[in-house]
């Protein structure tokens, strides 16, 4: 594929770095310098694009997937923090017989985290002794607090816990890639279950991986949706 990434920073050039090992090519980079307001991403500026991966500021992330969605560009979409215009964008995209990805977390496993708290969680919500937690950690360049993956897992404990889920607790501070830890705790014992990112690699390789499952698709997706399919 060729492939746009907008948002060239230290995600957007791990992308390009993974992309190039899987046999793409990035044909196209956008970030602060060339695409202020999202004005950078043209017909002109996108053509031969087979795909955009979009990793940039909850800011500026909604005016880059319109012009992407308008234009045609199947579009995966990393950058959280936006997702309360999420129906907007579901509307855009069906209005444009366009393609997008979207998705909390795009690491492999975080998604298969995500299955297994929703699991363990339906069974320690069966025990009241059980008072459920969510404790987010990344570093301080973030801009999101919770994160969304911490979001999603809020929102897959609330469907058994219902008034009892948790809110995340978050902590900013130094480089931390991305910890998420999701505890059960009782007057007798306490169960937890960790996910630790390494590097943003995990991260980067989902998003590719993401680009090459939107190709002749349409619609909206959540990511979980088509890595589950594949």
């Amino acid at each position: 594929m060729k492939l746009a990434i907008v948002g060239y920073g230290k995600m957007g050039r791990m992308i390009e770095h993974i992309a190039v090992e899987r046999g793409h090519s990035v044909v196209a980079c956008f970030d602060i310098d060339n695409n202020q307001r999202g004005e950078g991403l043209t017909a002109e500026s996108l053509a031969g694009v087979d795909a955009a991966i979009e990793f940039s500021t909850p800011e500026t992330a909604l005016q880059n997937i319109r012009r992407l969605v308008e234009l045609g560009v199947p579009t995966v979409v990393g950058t959280t923090g936006w997702y309360g215009q999420l129906e907007q964008v579901k509307q855009l995209v069906q209005a444009n017989n366009a393609a997008l990805v979207w998705g909390a977390n795009f690491s492999i496993g975080v998604n298969l985290f995500f299955k297994i708290v929703r699991e363990a969680s339906a069974l320690f919500a069966r025990y009241r002794e059980y008072d459920p937690f969510l404790i987010e950690q990344h570093h301080k360049f973030k801009k999101d607090a919770p994160s969304g993956t911490a979001l999603v897992l809020a929102r897959l404990m609330q469907e058994s816990y219902g008034e009892r889920a948790p809110e995340a607790v978050s902590l900013r501070a130094g480089h931390i890639p991305g910890t998420h830890e999701v505890g059960f705790d009782s007057e007798a014992d306490s169960i937890t279950l960790t996910h630790t990112a390494r590097s943003r690699e995990g991260f980067a390789a989902g998003a590719v991986l993401a680009a090459e499952l939107i190709m002749n698709k349409q619609g909206i997706y959540e990511f979980s949706e088509l890595l589950f399919a594949a």
